[in-house]
């Protein structure tokens, strides 16, 4: 069992520290002012192969022992990172099978990071003695609380094509299917005459013509890149229980190609998560009304699926960018500290920024932590302080309180990883889920980011009253059947089009769609459409059924209209008596044609959309559903204030977070009274929140 007892008593507040960088005679000063900024842990280490290993088999603690002793004069813990995402020069040029490879076999070269890959023997077995040599000699020390896992998996590549992964693919292909019969059925290779009949024939996928390989190969690639670096991970995790089993283990950031949830289960204490928000200033969310930096609150839905409780080891606290890419501006005053408390509010109970001080050399000049390089005060380090001060006092209320939301989205590994490639259902997903969150947000109703995996149960899924499963392509039959099942104990499942054609090899079943939830929603789908680029999307015009007791907007409109996105299913319906149709295709060749049903299975109900979702579709049907905001009977929020709420599983406390991303002030009316941790004052009637402003609301219910 892997230690998990990691959040203590306080709210651990830090920053990303490099010792190495930076001249000796600095370090107690830097220890000293945070300190007196409240902060109480950093992390290190995790670039430091060279300091540590500076030649093969030498191994030199002196620097990082003399850092770590400071840091526990002045009270800091630290979280020391094992450093094999940037292996030495030494190791790379002596034992070149240790590097990745592109799709057509050229090596990455020494010069960046993450130039290795994780299926080497020489790479595992230098990884392993260099965690094991850090580990016997640190595990004593009285500063070390934890350690973080290399640094970032999957990150600036999330692919490997070296000649060890093409080795390892063919042996973790024959674990999984065991013969080439097998293999040749499930990746169809039948078709354009790709039969193998020996297995030094397998790979990875290569360059092709038209950069298209097969599909279920592809598909298939990706599992196993995520079981590289999961394997990866665990042979580092093994050495650290053994070795310094006092301390926990995490790793930082989610990545592509990567099961985040399998890696937590089988070599973490908890999940640890890197947020930038000001990504959103280089690639917004689509639409007329982007949220920005608000969108983080969806990443961090994500992230407490993994963990219900997490660390932000890289917290922004500057603008940023590399050298060569990735230009940020800087956070406005009061934006670093909202950012802080939407990482707590989405349940982070440690944070550590993204770093005391920005770095003078290499390609991260540009990616500016607290402290600029002069060393002086400045707004940033002021902003920390007032942060370090207000979580020193009431941080120790919020820990172990985990966010609670009655909505979920719901998404998998598998629909994403062959959503790459399937550009009929890929692109879908990522509008859908955008726009349900955007809608769900702007009506301050919490919600969850649920991944739906092998080992999901019925009862995980029955504490949502709604679930929202946008475009699940591939819907193997089991999770089918946990579906119907959660559907008919009373709940309500959402799906759009593109839903249920594929089994888990991304073949498509020979059965109408959406295959084997075509029972569940009562309907075939009898003609579908990708709506093409220089045609008009379909008008979707509700149908109100007000005798029937059927669907109404909120304001009882029947003149409102809408407009699909860009795939048309067009439904029939099979199961005439459970059946609603509540809107239909206002326009092209399938005008009059069902697109929104409504079917009532067992005692719950599940509803299929024949589009994607736009911010317009998904409002409508919340208000179809009649969901409402569950702060709505003390609290009116304007839309650019964020709620969400954390709970103490066995008090029942609750921490209500009001967040506001507008740059302007927005007017909050209470319609009774309540208290503020952060002002430490009573709230009540009509409270202005000014731009980038907080409240952290405490109730009992």
């Amino acid at each position: 069992m892997i230690k998990n007892d990691w959040q203590g008593s306080q709210f651990r507040l830090g920053a990303c520290y490099y010792p190495e960088h930076w001249p000796e005679e600095l370090w107690e000063d830097d220890f000293r002012r945070m300190s007196e900024m409240g902060f109480s842990v950093v992390r290190m280490g995790e670039f430091a192969w060279s300091i540590f290993e500076p030649e093969e088999g030498r191994f030199e603690f002196g620097l990082f022992d003399r850092a770590l002793d400071l840091a526990h004069k002045h009270g800091i813990a630290v979280i020391l990172g094992t450093p094999t995402a940037t292996p030495p020069a030494w190791l790379t040029s002596k034992y070149p099978e240790v590097l990745n490879a592109k799709q057509d076999g050229t090596l990455y070269h020494h010069g960046q990071r993450r130039h290795n890959n994780y299926n080497s023997p020489v790479y595992r077995k230098l990884s392993a003695r260099i965690v094991t040599e850090m580990a016997e000699h640190y595990r004593d020390h009285p500063a070390l609380v934890g350690w973080q896992i290399d640094n970032e998996f999957n990150c600036e590549t999330n692919v490997f094509y070296s000649e060890a992964d093409h080795a390892a693919f063919r042996v973790w292909l024959k674990e999984k299917y065991g013969n080439l019969v097998a293999l040749n059925e499930a990746w169809g290779t039948v078709f354009w005459n790709q039969t193998y009949s020996d297995w030094t024939q397998v790979s990875l996928t290569r360059t092709t013509p038209s950069d298209s390989p097969n599909p279920h190969q592809a598909l298939d690639e990706k599992r196993f890149f995520s079981d590289s670096t999961i394997s990866y991970a665990a042979m580092q995790s093994a050495i650290l229980q053994e070795k310094a089993p006092r301390q926990w283990i995490t790793t930082n950031g989610k990545f592509g190609h990567l099961d985040s949830h399998k890696l937590t289960e089988e070599a973490l204490s908890f999940f640890s998560y890197d947020s930038y928000p000001n990504f959103s200033t280089i690639n917004p969310d689509q639409g007329e009304r982007p949220f920005l930096d608000r969108m983080i609150s969806l990443q961090l839905s994500s992230i407490r699926d993994i963990s219900a409780n997490f660390c932000v080891m890289e917290q922004q606290s500057g603008p940023g960018g590399w050298v060569n890419r990735m230009e940020m501006p800087s956070p406005k005053p009061g934006q670093m500290r909202l950012w802080t408390y939407q990482s707590i509010a989405h349940g982070a109970d440690m944070l550590l920024y993204f770093r005391w001080r920005t770095a003078t050399k290499g390609t991260e000049i540009y990616w500016h932590g607290i402290n600029d390089y002069h060393n002086k005060p400045n707004r940033r380090v002021a902003e920390a302080g007032q942060i370090g001060g207000e979580l020193a006092r009431i941080g120790s209320e919020l820990l172990g309180s985990q966010y609670e939301a009655e909505v979920a989205i719901l998404e998998d590994y598998q629909n994403e990883w062959d959503g790459e490639m399937d550009r009929w259902h890929g692109p879908l997903n990522g509008i859908s889920r955008t726009s349900w969150f955007k809608a769900l947000q702007r009506r301050h109703i919490p919600v969850d980011l649920k991944h739906v995996r092998p080992e999901t149960t019925a009862s995980e899924l029955a504490k949502y009253r709604v679930l929202i499963y946008p475009h699940p392509a591939i819907m193997p039959m089991d999770t089918a059947q946990l579906l119907k099942k959660y559907v008919a104990k009373g709940g309500t499942l959402i799906l759009g089009c593109r839903s249920g054609y594929k089994d888990l090899t991304g073949q498509c079943y020979m059965a109408p769609f959406p295959g084997p939830l075509a029972d569940l929603c009562g309907i075939e789908v009898e003609d579908f459409t990708l709506i093409g680029p220089y045609q008009q999307a379909p008008a979707i015009v509700p149908i109100i059924n007000r005798e029937a007791g059927g669907s109404k907007a909120a304001d009882d409109s029947v003149d409102e209209v809408l407009t699909g996105h860009s795939f048309a299913d067009i439904l029939q319906v099979t199961a005439e008596q459970s059946v609603e149709v509540l809107a239909t295709y206002g326009s092209d060749y399938y005008e009059g044609k069902p697109a929104l049903v409504r079917n009532r299975y067992g005692t719950g109900t599940a509803y299929y959309y024949g589009s994607a979702f736009t911010e317009e579709t998904a409002d409508f049907m919340i208000r179809i559903l009649e969901l409402a905001s569950p702060a709505e009977s003390w609290v009116e929020l304007p839309e650019d204030v964020e709620l969400a709420l954390r709970v103490h599983p066995q008090s029942g406390r609750q921490f209500a977070f009001l967040l506001n991303y507008a740059h302007t002030t927005q007017t909050v009316r209470f319609k009774e009274p309540v208290y503020d941790l952060l002002t430490q004052g009573d709230l009540k009637e009509t409270v202005e929140i000014r731009p980038f402003g907080v409240y952290i609301i405490g109730r009992t219910r």
